[in-house]
């Protein structure tokens, strides 16, 4: 088995697995009480943000506290987060076989992989997942949540229309076995009160559905978001925020501040 090692243990996260779990655990727990309604249906995809846990891992965990009823049902993960190490054109899936987190490997779904190849300004590009940290800080919070078993299906997003990005995900749909993340921080490095605004006029375009407003400015994923909202538009889920919070609110100084947000895309209906 081919395995990529972690490239960010340690640093955007813990290394050691025992510390690993308990603060999962721990952002997972006060997020279910604090952002998450009993009422609510589990979602067919979440978008939350990719820094540091100790900046952003509390607004992840509002997210995966909606997840964790589907442990037992999700199989595979659809991951898509942004490039921000290599140049890339289009959207990279690896050659591994697994990712390697502190709490052991986590499998690519291989047929998955194969389909997504089929798609349109899709490549296998190993030097795009090789230090890239938006896909590898969600992977330890899929496992934590929905088990060791499940598998994923890593995507980095360079340079590419969010119609491309909407449309391998329309590929890889599939069922309530299937979950999507997509991986974005919102704004970057604005003064405290300016990113709240900021965030909050992101996250009503989020909720709204106003795709085309939603720039690189407004959140690094933007690309991978708007691919989503599209797909989650053809069919027709609903969009929720869950959690809207900045590094100054978390760990962080108040003058230039990180911005993070957590949204869950559910049907309408009670199916899936």
């Amino acid at each position: 088995m081919r395995v990529r090692p972690s490239a960010v243990a340690g640093q955007f996260y813990p290394g050691d697995p025992d510390t690993l779990r308990a603060a999962i655990a721990e952002y997972v727990a006060r997020a279910s009480t604090a952002f998450c309604t009993g009422d609510m249906i589990t979602p067919k995809a979440i978008i939350g943000p990719h820094a540091g846990y100790v900046y952003s891992g509390p607004i992840a965990g509002s997210g995966y506290a909606t997840v964790a009823p589907a442990r037992g049902v999700v199989q595979r993960v659809v991951v898509v987060g942004p490039a921000h190490r290599v140049p890339l054109e289009g959207l990279a899936v690896p050659s591994v076989d697994a990712f390697a987190t502190p709490l052991g490997p986590i499998e690519i779904d291989r047929a998955a992989r194969e389909v997504a190849v089929g798609c349109a300004g899709v490549v296998v590009d190993d030097r795009a997942h090789a230090e890239e940290h938006s896909l590898e800080v969600h992977l330890p919070f899929l496992q934590h949540v929905l088990g060791t078993d499940v598998s994923v299906v890593p995507i980095v997003v360079g340079r590419t229309p969010p119609q491309r990005v909407a449309a391998v995900l329309a590929a890889l749909w599939g069922g309530p076995e299937t979950l999507i993340v997509v991986s974005s921080d919102l704004s970057h490095y604005d003064p405290y009160a300016v990113a709240r605004s900021h965030d909050r006029c992101t996250a009503s375009a989020i909720v709204n559905g106003e795709i085309d407003v939603i720039g690189p400015r407004d959140a690094c994923g933007a690309v991978p978001i708007r691919g989503l909202l599209t797909a989650g538009r053809q069919h027709d889920l609903d969009v929720r925020l869950l959690d809207l919070r900045n590094s100054g609110d978390t760990a962080g100084p108040t003058d230039r501040v990180v911005g993070y947000g957590a949204f869950a895309l559910t049907a309408r209906s009670t199916e899936r």
